[in-house]
Formats: C-alpha cells, sequence, structure tokens
C-alpha cells in the first residue's frame, strides 16, 4: 500500500501529479513546508482562509458561462420540468460534494495526510480494494485526465462565447441606441453583417496567448477582481431586464421534446462542475471543520441562481432563446456594456481555467530539456494549449453544444460518476449499508446515461447544423 504512495511522491512527477487549481494561485498557501505537513488545513489554525473568504471562491468557482446558458436549458426541458431537474441536479451535485469531502476525511487520516486532493483521494479509495490497489495510479491519472478535459472544455467555451458576444457587439453597433425598450421583439437585432465568428476567435487567440504567458497568477489577482465585480454588475443588469420583460400570458412548453432532454443534461452539469475546487478550498479554510456548512450555503445559492435566471431567462425571450442570454439583450448602450464588461470577466477566467491543465501538462516535459530551454518550451507549450483550445472552438462555434458536449463527456464523470464510486470504494470494508451502495449505483448509473446520450445527440447536432451551414453556403454561392 505504501508502495504506491512512494511511487506517487517520488517518481510521478510526471504528467499526472497533482492537479493544482484556480484557488491554488489565487489564495497561495503560507509559505513554509510543503501542503502534506501544513497542519493548519486539516486541525484549524491562524492562517488560511475564512468562511466568507471561501464562500466568495465557492461561488466565483460556479458562476461563469454555464449559468448564461441556463435559459436554454431550460427551453430544452420545458418550463416545469426544466426548473424542476435543475433543483434535483442540484441536489445530486450537492451531495456528491460532500461525498467527496467525507471521503478525502477518512482517507486523509488513514494515511496520515493532512489533506489530499481529488486524484489522490480516488488513488487511495482503489487502494482499499485489494484486486485494484495494483491500478490504484490510473485512478489519480483518470481524475486528471478529466480535469484536464473539462478546463481546456472551458477554455473552448470561453472563446466561442467571447467571439459570439463581440461579434453582436460589432453588428450592431450602428444602430445601437440609449433607449433600452426600442427592441420590442427582446432580441439583439443583427444590422450589418461582419465576417465569421470564427475570424473573430481568431483575433482574440494573440491576447489570449499573451495572457497566459504570465509567469504568476498572483498578477492576476487585481484583475481577476475587478472581472468579479463587473460580472456580478453584469448579472444584476440581467436578471433586472429579464424580470421586467416578460410577457405575459406565457405561452411555453411545460416539457420539451425528449430529444432535446440529454442537452439539457450537458448545459446543468456543465453549470453544476464545481467539484473540482471542493478540496483545494477545505484544504485551505482557516478552520477545515466548517466547510461543509460553507459547501451547503455557497451551492445552495448557486442552485437558486441557476433555477431563477434559467427559468426567468427561457419566460423572457421563449423560443428565441440563445446559447446566452447575453446575446438576447436589446440594441442598447447599457445591454451592449452588459456584454462586453462580461466578455472582459470571461477573458480574464480564461487565464485561471488554463491554469490547471497547464501545471498538470507542462512542467514533466519541461523538466526533460536543459535549463537554458526551459523558458523557451514553457511559452511554446502554453501557446500550442491554447492554439489547440481554439482549433477545437473553430471546429465547433456554436456555443450551446460546445457547453452541452463538455458537459457530458467530462463533467458528468467528475461530478456525478466518481463520488459514488469513491465513497464504495473508501468505505466498502466498513458496513456501508446496502441502501447506501444501491443509491451511489443509481447517481453513478444517472451520470452514466446522461454522459451517453448527451454526448450523442449533441456530437449529432454539431454535425446536423455544421451541414445545414455548408449547405446554406453552397446556396448563396450559386
Amino acid at each position: 500500500m505504501m508502495a504506491s504512495s512512494d511511487v506517487d511522491t517520488r517518481g510521478e512527477g510526471s504528467l499526472f501529479s497533482e492537479n493544482p487549481s484556480e484557488m491554488d494561485a489565487l489564495c497561495p498557501s503560507p509559505p513554509g513546508p510543503s501542503r502534506p505537513q501544513r497542519n493548519y488545513e486539516r486541525i484549524g489554525g491562524r492562517q488560511g482562509t475564512s468562511f466568507c473568504q471561501t464562500l466568495i471562491h465557492l461561488l466565483k468557482g460556479n458562476i461563469g458561462t454555464g449559468l448564461l446558458g441556463l435559459p436554454l436549458a431550460v427551453k430544452n426541458a420545458g418550463l416545469v420540468l426544466g426548473p424542476v431537474s435543475l433543483l434535483c441536479m442540484g441536489c445530486i451535485a450537492i451531495h456528491c460534494m460532500r461525498l467527496l469531502v467525507k471521503c478525502s476525511h477518512h482517507l486523509s487520516a488513514k494515511m496520515s495526510r493532512p489533506s489530499l486532493n481529488y486524484g489522490e483521494a480516488m488513488q487511495y479509495g482503489m487502494e482499499n480494494v485489494s484486486w485494484l490497489r495494483r491500478h490504484s495510479l490510473w485512478g489519480k491519472r483518470t481524475v486528471n485526465v478529466f480535469l484536464i478535459i473539462t478546463q481546456l472544455g472551458f477554455c473552448c467555451v470561453y472563446f466561442v462565447f467571447l467571439s459570439d458576444n463581440v461579434k453582436q457587439v460589432v453588428e450592431a453597433a450602428n444602430a445601437t441606441t440609449f433607449n433600452c425598450h426600442v427592441n420590442h421583439t427582446n432580441q439583439t437585432q443583427i444590422l450589418v453583417p461582419s465576417f465569421d465568428s470564427r475570424l473573430y476567435m481568431l483575433c482574440f487567440l494573440p491576447a489570449i496567448i499573451l495572457l497566459v504567458f504570465t509567469p504568476d497568477l498572483k498578477y492576476l489577482a487585481p484583475l481577476s477582481l475587478v472581472a468579479n465585480l463587473v460580472m456580478t454588475a453584469s448579472l444584476i443588469l440581467i436578471y433586472f431586464y429579464s424580470l421586467t420583460n416578460i410577457t405575459y400570458p406565457i405561452n411555453l412548453p411545460l416539457v420539451g421534446q425528449l430529444k432535446d432532454y440529454p442537452l439539457f443534461f450537458g448545459t446543468a452539469v456543465f453549470a453544476f462542475e464545481g467539484i473540482g475546487v471542493v478540496l483545494p478550498l477545505e484544504n485551505k479554510m482557516q478552520r477545515p471543520q466548517t466547510f461543509i456548512p460553507v459547501l451547503y450555503l455557497g451551492m445552495g445559492i448557486i442552485t437558486f441562481l441557476y433555477i431563477s435566471l434559467g427559468t426567468i431567462g427561457y419566460m423572457c425571450f421563449g423560443g428565441d432563446i440563445g446559447g446566452s442570454i447575453t446575446l438576447n439583450l436589446p440594441n442598447c448602450w447599457t445591454y451592449q456594456a452588459v456584454k462586453l464588461l462580461y466578455c472582459f470577466g470571461i477573458f480574464i477566467t480564461f487565464a485561471l481555467q488554463f491554469y490547471v491543465p497547464a501545471e498538470i501538462l507542462i512542467p514533466p516535459v519541461v523538466a526533460r530539456v536543459s535549463e537554458r530551454w526551459e523558458k523557451a518550451v514553457d511559452l511554446l507549450l502554453r501557446s500550442v494549449l491554447v492554439v489547440f483550445t481554439c482549433a477545437i472552438a473553430i471546429l465547433v462555434p456554436e456555443l450551446d453544444l460546445v457547453i452541452s458536449l463538455v458537459g457530458s463527456i467530462s463533467s458528468s464523470f467528475l461530478a456525478l460518476i466518481f463520488p459514488p464510486i469513491l465513497q464504495i470504494l473508501t468505505f466498502h470494508t466498513e458496513g456501508l449499508s446496502p441502501l447506501v451502495t444501491i443509491k451511489n449505483i443509481i447517481i453513478s448509473l444517472i451520470g452514466f446515461i446522461g454522459f451517453v446520450t448527451g454526448t450523442y445527440i449533441a456530437i449529432q447536432e454539431i454535425i446536423e447544423r455544421n451541414i445545414k451551414h455548408v449547405e446554406d453556403s453552397t446556396y448563396l454561392v450559386q
């Protein structure tokens, strides 16, 4: 058992050693011993983040582009089924986060480790099962692979979000007014067509490459604070407009079509996929024993925001709702500014999300080159990863489908499938009740079915839309 642990800490300074997080970057731990030696992270002390700071970071780690795509998700599920499904999804996601924390506590005590990350928890959980012990390192590697896919998927979504919103602002600029009630259709009017959204992505590419060259994310902390403030202000204005422009009577389907429900699942699980920040946040708390109340309060607020904006946005814009609710805001400078401010926030957040896969993938490669080439190789690999995410976004420039695809493929595993399995692995020798085992199997099956159906439908929709775009382009040329 300790043999694999030795390999983990000494020999695996390779591809999948440790999964850092945005919280590690913007809330660095105090100087001193390495994380496994810092007792304050588990038993409390003078250092570490407070209750309120942890709550803010939890909210920040879960609120992004996924929130803005939820009105379309509600449309795919229906006006009644959508909010009910979001509530159920929120309860399951919170429960899985709680399971992850519980398993981490148990395994860290068993392994005499003050704290564990997600990958380490899965590794030590597999070591509890005799026939899995030899392969336990692959548990950690698998979790890290899905973390990489998820974070790079977020970066792809950011490219599409930035291009779609800036493109719309540019095209509507000549008709933008100070009167926010002039657009009675509740949808941004495209008045001066410009070039394709893919070209906007290429325009953003150099700026984003320079952004990820930032040597230490602590330098981005002031910009991150500003980004949080402007995104909060933007959300308040989006809520205000949506609430004040709901038309009555509301003639919207209460239940959507069955074939669209997997798209709802993908978008919803994408929005709720904040499980990657749970253990880093808990490990950095001044009093980790108070993390569970933070988790319940923070995720309760997030679930309320998701349900309310998803429902209100769909009620306001109806069948015309776009992949992001910002794409439906009217042609007035107030709401055009909302789009640009939110884009600024997403632009800064790109570097934070990119930090996780970069810190997993790049150091092992840099360690294999001579010292004089380390910096050049590091910058080259960062550039390659950004170009890769941009290329994926260019291949699939549909915001709603990218969100649903990323959520279905990777977020379903991290948020729904792995935590119940981890509890079974961790406590299977300690009298885990049959009901708990059945419950965990059901949750994992829900996640797996969502993964299969959501991925299939998203890919099918991507192919159909691309075929339609090609046919439309051919028709225009003729």
